[in-house]
């Protein structure tokens, strides 16, 4: 499977966790990586040749931190331009049909903090539909989210798992041993259980 990882954060000086992630990510074997603001500081996205990236790969990964319930400003405005009728969506815009959408967010809230009696008032799944909507009205295929809560203390013994667990997820879906069948089924993919093809 071919991946492509955009990964979008509009603060890495404040950042530990997602820049140790994308670190990780960048020694992925076979695997193309993207910094959207590295490469578009100025917001001046290059549509061509986003549009190619997604057509050479299979699986697009969107490595960002909430904010403010939604993506980053610069993963909106690349949507927003890159996505384009006739290309995405529409009927002559079947070009990213059967490719997987997958979303690897932090958060700074804890888990308890996305649900119905928490402060945000609702799961994180929900904050997350229009990216799954968006995947579905492209005829992509919308993997469940690999979440990292409360993402503000790299020190701790689950970001540090979760870390090298998203090398592992990486690896294992470059290497065609990621069950994507189970993986669809789940509400979240979890560090600690990833779903990995039986053997035969």
């Amino acid at each position: 499977m071919r991946v492509l990882v955009l990964f979008a954060h509009p603060a890495q000086r404040k950042s530990s966790i997602n820049l140790a992630m994308a670190d990780v990510a960048r020694r992925v074997d076979d695997l193309t990586f993207v910094d959207l603001y590295e490469e578009y500081p100025r917001f001046q996205i290059n549509i061509d040749r986003e549009q190619k990236r997604l057509l050479d790969h299979d699986v697009i990964v969107f490595q960002f931190p909430i904010y403010w319930y939604s993506t980053p400003s610069l993963l909106k405005e690349w949507q927003d331009l890159v996505l384009e009728y006739g290309f995405a969506y529409g009927p002559q815009g079947k070009l990213l049909a059967d490719k997987f959408a997958l979303i690897s967010v932090t958060t700074g809230g804890r888990e308890t903090d996305y649900s119905a009696t928490g402060g945000n008032n609702y799961p994180l799944r929900q904050f997350l539909l229009p990216l799954q909507q968006t995947a579905t009205l492209c005829g992509m295929k919308f993997l469940p989210p690999f979440v990292l809560h409360a993402a503000n203390h790299i020190g701790t013994p689950e970001a540090q798992r979760h870390v090298a667990s998203y090398g592992a997820l990486l690896s294992l879906i470059t290497t065609n041993q990621l069950d994507l069948d189970e993986a669809m089924t789940r509400d979240t993919i979890f560090p600690a259980d990833l779903p990995i093809m039986a053997e035969h």
